[in-house]
């Protein structure tokens, strides 16, 4: 398959052809920040002009929550995200053949979609900064930040309506049905807020990581998907790229909820021990309530204490999380949904060097300072 480039014919090896010597020797391996910023590179003049479409006001809030400008809207830098939810846009219609180009549509519309969800999910936690600057409701207000939130989440839907081709209507089905898990996850990970920390109506890890699919995983697996689906790809290709990215967003939330009890602050751009001071019941505490220990039973009682968490209170909490098996167990459930996404793309035939760089990618996960 080929597209009209710039300067001529686009195809699935020229998309590559950093990753080649003119003899046509293959070179190194492109590594996962190189794969990223590639991937941004040939999405963002079109996610730009998506966002254009909006009423100036969101747009500017959708341009800050991006990290493409401050509030008022001057020029900033070094806010923004990985983009790897684009990444495997693009890299699910390479695998197939295609040109990066044709899985850009879905790569706007994942994009949009994840920006939405951090806005709102940012106003429903509290949290006051993200990537190492206030949050959108923070910085224009509640009810502004909520109205940029719904004005991404319709200009997702259309962006991928509009996508050339005749494979845009079952896109926007695929669409559909992953923000229904999306928000299917986001409902179960508020309830799981109002559950005690003991006894048979406790949270269960085995219901965290259901959440984790649905809230995380679920766009993740999307993004693949809708590349692979917009390039013409058999159904059973779509479904295992879709299945992929439903194992990594499970490991990609457990390595955040590891970061989010031992992360640092100047790595992860919000406070230190964030989700332990909230109480949130995320797979490394859930996991060393489990253990049938002295530090679990202890953890219990600190959790279920009335008065907040006072910063000795947290650093206690985080210790007794690691004494009681938590931390170990959560690195072992990321490691091992990574190998089960890395099994379902070996599962389906795929372009050798965009399944390169989609490997590459997976591997990256466990270094990000769990």
């Amino acid at each position: 398959m080929t597209s009209t480039g710039p300067t001529g014919p686009v195809t699935a090896d020229s998309a590559h052809s950093a990753d080649s010597t003119a003899g046509g020797t293959p070179t190194v391996q492109p590594t996962a920040p190189d794969v990223l910023e590639r991937c941004r590179l040939l999405v963002r003049p079109v996610l730009e002009k998506a966002v254009e479409r909006l009423h100036p006001w969101p747009a500017e809030m959708a341009a800050y929550a991006l990290g493409w400008c401050e509030v008022g809207g001057a020029p900033a830098s070094g806010a923004t995200g990985k983009g790897l939810r684009q990444a495997l846009a693009v890299l699910g219609a390479e695998a197939v053949g295609a040109p990066g180009e044709a899985g850009a549509a879905g790569a706007v519309a994942v994009e949009l979609v994840h920006t939405f969800s951090l806005l709102h999910d940012d106003i429903m936690d509290g949290d006051a900064t993200r990537r190492r600057r206030p949050t959108v409701w923070k910085a224009y207000g509640t009810g502004p930040a909520v109205l940029a939130g719904d004005a991404l989440f319709a200009l997702a839907v259309e962006t991928l309506a509009g996508a050339e081709g005749v494979h845009a209507p079952a896109a926007v089905r695929l669409l559909a049905a992953s923000l229904t898990d999306l928000v299917r996850g986001q409902a179960d990970d508020l309830l799981f807020e109002s559950r005690p920390w003991r006894g048979p109506e406790a949270v269960r890890p085995d219901e965290y990581r259901a959440m984790a699919e649905h809230k995380t995983g679920a766009l993740l697996g999307c993004a693949g998907a809708l590349g692979a689906l917009l390039a013409g790809a058999p159904e059973e290709t779509v479904a295992a790229l879709d299945r992929a990215g439903r194992h990594l967003g499970v490991a990609f939330q457990i390595v955040d909820d590891v970061l989010g009890v031992w992360g640092d602050p100047r790595v992860t751009g919000k406070p230190a021990h964030g989700d332990l001071r909230r109480r949130k019941k995320t797979l490394p505490v859930l996991a060393a309530l489990s253990a049938d220990s002295p530090a679990a039973r202890r953890l219990a009682e600190l959790l279920e204490a009335e008065d907040a968490l006072d910063p000795e209170g947290v650093r206690t909490a985080a210790t007794l999380i690691e004494e009681a098996g938590g931390r170990s167990a959560a690195r072992a459930e990321a490691r091992h949904r990574l190998a089960e996404a890395h099994a379902c793309l070996e599962s389906v035939p795929l372009a050798p060097r965009p399944l390169g760089d989609l490997r590459t990618l997976l591997d990256f996960l466990p270094h990000r300072r769990m």
